[in-house]
């Protein structure tokens, strides 16, 4: 079975370039799940047959809340689903879950990251979609946590009752096959890709199959 691949394009491409990234990802592997910033969604979404993420939604219904990102928006504008609790924007357990909830109810799927064992314990129960598992202390770093903490995703495995990934400096085909080994069904990763010059042959050296 192939693995899982999530690409979080942050907030490092914006406008034509965020299009270009997508459009190379997708000749690249159609299946591949992207995580873009709203305003990004609608033209992704259009342009290409990937399935494109929010990389943030907010709790709230339709209403008087300026500012927040609500679930039927993102949809709206052709998200299959969402990011949530990423390291870099924590909520609180009690508003992850409120948010999972009305996602949904918008019939839009969940990738909720979790910091270690515990949270994702946790999360679990919430039902979403999909874990994430990352090491905040590695996230934007070239240590990988297949490198740094092979032990803890061993541990996941053998502790969660659902499918998760891993990652967190991610950026060798060696990190890749061990996260799979250890048992995770795939890998979430971002600047090994967003801030390539050359993103194709990342991901041919990253994911292509050896013959």
């Amino acid at each position: 079975m192939k693995p899982t691949i999530v690409i979080n394009f942050k907030t490092y491409k914006k406008g034509s370039d965020a299009l270009n990234l997508a459009k190379t990802i997708e000749k690249f592997d159609k299946n591949i799940i992207i995580g873009v910033q709203p305003s990004h969604l609608n033209e992704i979404a259009e342009k290409t047959k990937l399935k494109v993420y929010s990389q943030h939604v907010d709790y709230f219904k339709p209403g008087r809340h300026t500012g927040y990102i609500i679930p039927e928006a993102i949809k709206k504008d052709g998200a299959k689903g969402t990011f949530l609790n990423h390291s870099e924007h924590k909520l609180s357990f009690r508003i992850l879950k409120k948010t999972i909830k009305r996602c949904k109810e918008a019939k839009l799927k969940t990738m909720v990251f979790a910091s270690n064992l515990k949270e994702a314990k946790k999360i679990q129960k919430l039902k979403p979609e999909l874990l994430i598992i990352e090491p905040p202390e590695l996230v934007a770093t070239k240590t990988s946590v297949s490198q740094e903490k092979p032990e803890l995703i061993e541990k996941i495995s053998k502790k969660l009752k659902t499918k998760f990934l891993v990652g967190a400096g991610i950026h060798t085909r060696e990190d890749v096959t061990t996260a799979i080994k250890l048992g995770a069904a795939g890998v979430a990763l971002s600047s090994a890709i967003t801030k390539s010059k050359t993103p194709r042959t990342v991901l041919q050296k990253l994911f292509k199959t050896k013959k």
